[in-house]
């Protein structure tokens, strides 16, 4: 088990201690609701307002992203024509929600369309060769690529031959050249004004939208309804949820849960998930299950859910999309096993300071969450590949603070294609490559790779006594989110505390304990994963806890307890 470390803020300075202070006053809220809030920036009245009610008119004009107005007319010219327009979009969360929200928004108001989603095993990621073919055939004239697209030039390049022209909606980093595109949409690019830069694909296309509703003099009430869409996109795919992604995911989190569309909701009832969704329950809940379509089957059938109206022919859907997850998981689950123990069983591969694994057998729609897994328990960048088509393929995660990606582009002349951003990306080689590869990667990350960067860490937001939880302190708690990257639910430590009872163990894995400190109220704390620490605590000794405060609904009684995330002893 890899010790945590647990990061502090430093200390505020005089300046700011004086901001927190009349923050608390101005809120009338305690100095640790206040310190929270200007640990994110937050440092007055007005954006405390702005932070605690977002408002979808503080999201930008659609029109500052490079090339949105030849974007919205071109694919206003499309339809003026009676053109054919694909929607195109990648077989992940964020690629099939954007078709979902692109074609079901767009189908209200023009017939002429259909979508695309190329299939994971025979097509691979991005534009594919064959889509091209399939589109000459069928006579479309205009592509619309979501979540994919910003490398595709080759691609681009030969459907121009063939009459048919592409708007691109990416939100990946791009090459040094951009295809040539009707309109290439995209955040990241060098000379994109755009001041929002963390749009998922799904934003991207969303953004186009509102840019045509603009144009059109379209009341956006109807494109705000597929927000529940986009939350999902947003929530899977791990972007910061900040600026205008924190003000979708908040109404989009409302329309998840006042009023869901026929697919998702088929979708909540089979996942089983009860109460309010927020990011995590869609993280764990709804991603996996969109995404295991694409991964044990097509894609299309997630699409085919999102957009269905009925509830019967949902139900089947969600049914059918249910049992590839379970299906996705068990695969996961022996891949898993095997690639730890490659790891473990290989001197060089135990002390690597990354981690590169081929197994031709591999399922290739689970190897990014086995490359995930394996983070867990040895946290270094890591890649996973199977063989696919005669070439090794396979997937890389990263660790905090390290750029898997750029890593992967120093590897450029050894791979056939690679895409993706800071700690996720998609790469392909031939099989001869891949000793060459493994070595050059692991010399590059060690290279660049703090010693720091290796240790799993804990952000504390602050010191918390526990005299000073309350219902009121949680309840402001609770409006600080949606919670996620760039707005992590906040983290406290308390020291010093101590058993108030004897703690129990849960199906063996977890642990579960009364909890006071000095003089305070007695909490429960439950640590999932965290029967290690059973006989340690059980001796009586006081010790440290980092945790996150959370609402248990036991029988209709709601109660405060302290999701704990890791215990130092003294």
């Amino acid at each position: 088990m890899i010790d945590k470390r647990w990061i502090h803020h430093p200390e505020f300075t005089p300046d700011e201690q004086r901001i927190v202070e009349e923050l608390a006053e101005s809120l009338k809220v305690t100095p640790a609701l206040a310190s929270l809030l200007v640990r994110r920036g937050i440092l007055n009245f007005e954006q405390s307002r702005n932070f605690f009610r977002p408002d979808l008119s503080q999201i930008h004009d659609p029109f500052l992203m490079k090339d949105m107005d030849l974007a919205v007319e071109r694919l206003t010219k499309a339809i003026s024509n009676g053109e054919k327009i694909l929607i195109y979009g990648d077989y992940d969360v964020d690629g099939t929600t954007s078709v979902a929200l692109f074609y079901g928004f767009l189908k209200k108001i023009y017939a002429n369309l259909d979508y695309y989603i190329p299939d994971r095993y025979e097509e691979g990621y991005g534009v594919s060769w064959q889509s091209i073919d399939w589109a000459e055939q069928n006579g479309f004239s205009l592509i619309v690529t979501l979540d994919c697209g910003i490398k595709s030039l080759d691609k681009v390049e030969l459907a121009a031959t063939k009459g048919i022209d592409f708007i691109i909606c990416d939100h990946h980093r791009p090459g040094n050249i951009l295809p040539a595109a009707a309109a290439v949409l995209d955040p990241k690019r060098e000379d994109c004004p755009y001041p929002y830069k963390e749009l998922t694909g799904c934003g991207v296309g969303f953004k186009l939208l509102q840019a045509f509703c603009i144009q059109h003099d379209i009341d956006l009430e109807s494109l705000y309804q597929y927000l529940d869409l986009l939350v999902v996109s947003i929530a899977s795919d791990i972007v910061p949820i900040t600026g205008e992604n924190r003000i979708l995911a908040y109404y989009g989190l409302k329309r998840l849960n006042d009023s869901p569309r026929t697919g998702i909701k088929a979708l909540i009832q089979v996942a089983g998930i009860t109460g309010t969704l927020d990011i995590t329950n869609v993280v764990f809940g709804l991603g996996p299950r969109i995404n295991a379509a694409g991964r044990i089957k097509h894609a299309k059938e997630a699409v085919a859910l999102l957009l269905s109206e009925i509830d019967e022919e949902a139900q089947e859907f969600a049914m059918e999309i249910n049992k590839h997850n379970s299906e996705r998981r068990n695969f996961d689950t022996s891949i898993t096993e095997q690639a730890l123990f490659m790891i473990e069983s290989d001197s060089w591969s135990a002390t690597a300071k990354s981690t590169v694994l081929f197994k031709e057998d591999w399922h290739k729609g689970v190897i990014g969450i086995v490359a995930s897994r394996c983070i867990e328990k040895y946290h270094r960048p890591t890649i996973i590949l199977t063989q696919s088509h005669g070439k090794a393929a396979g997937s890389a995660r990263s660790v905090p603070g390290f750029d898997v990606y750029e890593a992967i582009e120093e590897c450029a002349d050894l791979l056939e294609q690679y895409g993706g951003h800071t700690f996720a990306a998609g790469l392909t080689m031939p099989l001869q490559n891949l000793e060459a590869f493994k070595s050059r990667f692991n010399e590059i990350v060690s290279s660049r790779i703090l010693p720091d960067q290796l240790v799993p860490m804990i952000n504390i937001d602050m010191l918390l006594h526990l005299e000073e939880i309350s219902p009121k302190f949680y309840n402001i708690l609770r409006q600080m989110g949606p919670f996620g990257p760039g707005n992590m639910t906040p983290m406290f430590e308390s020291t010093y505390v101590t058993l108030a009872g004897k703690p129990s163990l849960m199906k063996e894995k977890h642990i579960k304990f009364d909890v006071k400190q000095g003089s305070s109220q007695v909490y429960t704390a439950v640590g999932f994963g965290m029967a290690h620490f059973y006989p340690d605590i059980s001796m009586g000794r006081p010790f440290s806890i980092c945790y996150c405060l959370e609402e248990n609904n036991f029988r209709d009684k709601k109660t405060l307890q302290l999701s704990l995330k890791d215990i130092k002893l003294h």
